[in-house]
């Protein structure tokens, strides 16, 4: 009698767990992952009916990102003229009559500027570099490393003498290999001057009709999921705006900070370091690194006391960041561990260089409202065919799907 109350058990746990996949039997389960590897197979074999497809989405994929970073940008500002009641085609019109002159402002009074800080830069890189190397060489040379340097044998004099032939060499092939392939380059070159082109067109669109597509979205789904996609939906439009929002304040406070800073202590090219670092910190953790770089060069060349300078002028920065400007604006929004970014980071870069570094945390942030809230439902599904409440899962506290 037990054991037939075992098996019993045993059998409803099975009818259970098969009624939880969708299915009456295992067959069905053993289907469904033929079916998918033969879908996967098929589309490997005929992946060359999809490249219409590729180059389409290829074409059109800088341009709206483009054009959604402007509109996330745009659209508080939208809002609060909407809010003194100008109409939404007047407040666009007025936003793009600002931002043109906004533009065209730092073109005539800012890049000229920084274009001669620039070239200046770029000349004189070559000899704070071969400064850099006869100092550190000077520096293992006279420190307690010397014994270990000495042995590596490494003549620094020599490596500064031949490093210009070297790079002169270097830009060469690198010329050269660009010459070869010409014609790529300049097809490449057009599709992004048309992309830059392009995206007014959709910003205005986005501004105008962009509140509309959700609801647009959601009414073509199934009555039976349109609550759980609107919640996706708004958690997505959420952490898109205030990642967007956050991390542009935040890299221009950082940029005013560190030119102001570098003016203070006398560093070369401070506004053009300025915008460096504006720009890179977009890129968490490894934009400063890269910002800074430059900066170090330069510091260790002038002086050690100008290092010391520069020093103390990044941390005050890092730490006004840190403990107020970024907790302020940016908050807990995208709730992301710090490790968890650095590997994002760097499997992004590998995959799509730069675009995916820039892009790979919004990316994923999207990706976890989606997998968060599919795991809310796979719960709810579990608990609704687990017969024992022992095995429930806890904290399914979400809003239920209106049939």
């Amino acid at each position: 009698m037990e054991g037939n109350q075992q098996q019993l058990r045993k059998d409803k746990v099975a009818t259970n767990v098969i009624r939880f996949l969708g299915g009456r039997n295992t067959l069905f389960v053993l289907t469904s992952i033929l079916l998918i590897g033969l879908i996967i197979l098929i589309f490997n074999k005929i992946s060359f009916v999809f490249y219409p497809l590729t180059v389409f989405f290829s074409t059109v994929v800088l341009p709206v990102i483009l054009a959604t970073i402007a509109y996330y940008l745009l659209r508080p500002i939208l809002r609060g003229l909407e809010r003194i009641r100008i109409p939404r085609i007047w407040g666009i019109l007025i936003i793009f009559v600002g931002a043109i002159g906004l533009i065209t402002l730092l073109v005539f009074l800012v890049l000229p500027f920084l274009k001669f800080q620039f070239h200046n830069l770029v000349e004189e890189f070559p000899t704070y570099f071969k400064e850099l190397m006869l100092t550190m060489d000077t520096f293992f040379r006279t420190s307690f490393f010397a014994p270990y340097y000495e042995g590596l044998d490494i003549n620094a004099k020599t490596l500064v003498d031949t490093a210009p032939a070297n790079i002169g060499k270097f830009f060469t092939d690198m010329i050269g290999g660009i010459a070869v392939g010409v014609t790529s380059f300049v097809s490449a070159l057009t599709g992004f001057v048309l992309a830059i082109v392009t995206v007014p067109f959709i910003l205005f669109y986005l501004l105008k009709d962009g509140e509309k597509l959700p609801r647009f979205f959601v009414r073509i789904l199934p009555p039976r999921i349109r609550m759980d996609a609107k919640i996706i939906l708004r958690d997505a439009d959420n952490q898109i705006s205030s990642y967007i929002l956050g991390q542009i304040l935040v890299a221009i406070c950082i940029g005013i900070m560190v030119s102001i800073g570098f003016f203070i202590i006398g560093m070369d090219y401070a506004l053009l370091l300025g915008v460096l670092a504006m720009f890179t910190s977009v890129v968490p953790y490894l934009g400063p690194l890269i910002a800074i770089t430059p900066a170090v060069i330069i510091a260790i060349v002038s002086s050690p006391w100008m290092l010391l300078k520069l020093a103390a002028v990044w941390t005050i920065v890092q730490l006004i960041d840190g403990k107020l400007i970024s907790p302020q604006i940016m908050g807990k929004s995208l709730q992301i561990h710090p490790i968890t970014i650095i590997f994002v980071l760097l499997t992004a870069g590998s995959l799509f260089g730069v675009p995916g570094v820039v892009l790979g945390i919004p990316g994923y942030a999207l990706l976890k409202v989606v997998v968060t809230h599919l795991f809310k439902l796979l719960k709810l599904r579990y608990n609704k065919y687990e017969s024992n409440p022992e095995y429930y899962y806890e904290n399914t506290d979400i809003q239920k799907v209106k049939g």
